[in-house]
């Protein structure tokens, strides 16, 4: 589609960063904080790039007041972060850490002091170790009600301040890596557990968002999905059905659970024929179905290409984690679909796909197939950033990139979708879990590597510069 004028972005339009407690707070056992289970996987050698770990983080725990004042200098109209499950309920279940709840008050009320929006996100892939230990964390049903018991607390606490909530992030990629690539903890390669335990995860999320409605009768709640658009890499058609396949396994595995209640039935049909199949059992489908969020999260950083792939072909395959551009092996699943290299697209360090068309693209099939609003929860480039004498970090490759995304927005604004804000991921440098600290995504750059915290000095990026002056102009000035 082209336009004659593009659509401004709306009034009420969420301009934000995000983060996630893992990654920014540090402080891992302070203040009768527990566990997770991040805590104990990155002790095992070889889990993570040089070791490292998010013990100390970027230690927003004790510099949240410097990074909301660095906030509010920006102009950011809203905050996505995460409260650490162990951090307010060390064993995952029983007893609230007072400390620990009290430190997100004092975040939000320090967020909203400053006119920015706090978007509070309930689930992060920091499981209490303790849950993992007792019954396997996702792999038990009695995940569902320990997640509702600590939804319903944080609801209860923070509703009343609150009012656009996140519920889980990026189950599937999460879960990907816990169960089949075996790079995020349990660090299992099992796709009969693999889709278990995702059931298990559709119906913790959906008692959560029935909670919502009963402790937040008048916010918003939607679980924040990590979308790759597919592609074809030919016109071919075994590429065309590869694609279409990817698609279904992918992508609407999780979104038609979301946002329709029920499984794409195709894909299951399959997984049934393999004894894949999740036990979905009597009243889980009812339950599902009840719980329709008030928006999508999307998490869009890449576009991925699908050919042919047969019955003996390739298998799921380790990303790349260090940053040698072109090390990122063809992954699939055989008798479906593999990767394929997109010949039209650059890519970064990390061999993702810069395609800011791919963004538009999701949002318009996010809208086509589920007509519901989208917050942009995530997207962003991360890439080897270098402090310059003089405390000067040039990113233009990252004002480039966040300008065409952008502008990506606004087209699909134009195009029909109501787009409720975008959070850029992330405001400061972070911990990119099995990434290492080299890995940078901020609009602040922390001084730390991965061996060393050094000072953690906070210094303004030129991309801080420059989506302050986008911000300010509500988007006309990119």
């Amino acid at each position: 589609m082209h336009h004659p004028s593009l659509k401004p972005f709306p009034d009420d339009f969420l301009w934000g960063a995000a983060s996630a407690a893992y990654q920014v707070e540090g402080a891992f056992d302070a203040d009768g904080k527990g566990p997770s289970v991040w805590d104990v996987f990155v002790r095992e050698p070889g889990r993570t790039f040089q070791g490292s770990n998010g013990d100390v983080a970027v230690d927003h725990y004790h510099r949240m007041e410097e990074d909301v004042a660095l906030m509010a200098e920006m102009g950011l109209t809203a905050y996505r972060f995460s409260v650490s499950w162990p951090r307010v309920l060390p064993r995952g279940r029983g007893e609230p850490n007072e400390a620990g709840l009290a430190f997100y008050d004092r975040l939000i009320d320090a967020l909203l002091a400053r006119g920015i929006e706090p978007v509070l996100t309930l689930y992060h892939w920091d499981m209490p170790q303790a849950l993992q230990d007792e019954y396997g964390g996702w792999e038990d049903r009695r995940i569902v009600d320990d997640f509702g018991d600590y939804c319903a607390l944080l609801f209860r606490r923070y509703g009343d301040r609150v009012k656009t909530w996140v519920s889980l992030n990026e189950q599937n990629y999460n879960l990907s890596n816990a169960y089949l690539l075996a790079t995020h903890p349990p660090a299992a390669a099992d796709r009969k557990r693999f889709y278990a335990a995702n059931h298990i995860a559709f119906l913790a999320n959906a008692r959560a968002i029935r909670l919502f409605r009963q402790w937040v009768p008048d916010g918003r709640i939607g679980p924040s999905f990590a979308y790759s658009p597919a592609y074809p890499a030919s016109c071919a058609p075994a590429d065309m059905l590869a694609f279409d396949n990817a698609e279904e396994f992918t992508n609407h595995w999780w979104l038609d659970v979301y946002c329709r209640g029920r499984y794409p039935q195709i894909a299951l049909a399959w997984l049934r024929e393999r004894g894949e199949a999740p036990d979905i059992r009597p009243g889980d489908i009812e339950a599902l179905a009840a719980a329709r969020p008030d928006f999508i999260g999307l998490n869009y950083y890449y576009t991925l290409s699908y050919a042919h792939n047969p019955p003996d072909g390739v298998g799921m395959q380790r990303i790349n984690t260090t940053g040698q551009k072109g090390s990122t092996p063809a992954s699939g699943v055989p008798g479906l679909y593999r990767t394929a290299p997109n010949p039209a697209l650059e890519t970064s360090n990390w061999d993702w796909a810069i395609d800011p068309a791919g963004l538009r693209i999701a949002l318009r099939r996010l809208t086509s197939r589920y007509g519901l609003p989208v917050l942009i929860t995530e997207n962003g480039l991360g890439e080897f950033d270098r402090l310059e004498d003089g405390d000067r970090v040039r990113d233009d490759y990252r004002i480039a990139y966040l300008r065409s995304h952008l502008h990506a927005c606004r087209e699909a604004i134009s195009d029909g979708v109501a787009l409720l804000g975008f959070c850029a991921w992330s405001f400061t440098d972070i911990l990119s879990w099995l990434n290492g600290y080299q890995k940078r995504y901020g609009f602040v750059y922390v001084n730390r590597d991965e061996t060393d915290a050094r000072d953690l000095r906070r210094v303004r990026k030129d991309s801080f510069f420059w989506y302050q002056r986008a911000i300010a102009s509500g988007g006309r000035e990119l």
